[in-house]
């Protein structure tokens, strides 16, 4: 027989902000950094992102209202989302840290590429890469929720993402790994 344990009183949740980031750690996301090009290119590590739609090709992130980039989206017509390989933590925390240089500056430590439809900077090495128009911003309460038409796209196969869990960048598990259990086990 199992009990149900009782759900937790509604301020418990929304009162204990480190409670809620703990409990949402414990969801797998990949890491993404996302750029915006022109005279004054700027980037930032994101793993709010997904896809919406098939047709038309939609994906979002999320962004928080305080953040630099909410601003420079608002006003871009493109940006572009690279979603980062296992071994590019060092791009992650470069984007995330908000002392790195203003403007193209902050792509010198990177190596990267010119998106050819957004014009925005492509990290090198990432697992794909997609170049957006931006469509629509919703509310999100403390943060924006940017989605963007997908004008182009492509993805390295075999390239393994850089995945955040439990508030720490993590690599997928080799195939090996998963394999099933020996002979007697169970």
């Amino acid at each position: 027989m199992s009990t149900l344990a009782a759900a937790p009183p509604r301020d418990a949740v929304t009162g204990d902000p480190a409670r809620l980031r703990r409990a949402l750690g414990a969801f797998a996301t990949g890491v993404t950094v996302v750029t915006v090009g022109g005279a004054r290119p700027r980037g930032m590590t994101a793993n709010s992102f997904t896809s919406v739609s098939l047709d038309p090709a939609l994906v979002l992130l999320c962004v928080g209202n305080d953040a630099v980039m909410n601003r420079v989206l608002g006003e871009a017509r493109t940006f572009a989302v690279s979603v980062l390989g296992a071994g590019q933590e060092d791009v992650a925390r470069h984007f995330a840290d908000r002392s790195r240089p203003p403007g193209a500056a902050q792509f010198d430590a990177v190596e990267w590429l010119p998106g050819e439809e957004s014009g925005a900077p492509l990290i090198a090495g990432a697992a794909a890469h997609f170049e957006c128009a931006r469509w629509r911003a919703y509310d999100g309460g403390d943060h924006t929720i940017h989605v963007g038409r997908v004008l182009a796209l492509d993805h390295l196969a075999g390239v393994q993402p850089l995945v955040f869990h439990d508030g720490g960048f993590r690599r997928l598990a080799a195939p090996a790994e998963l394999a099933a259990p020996a002979e007697g086990e169970h």
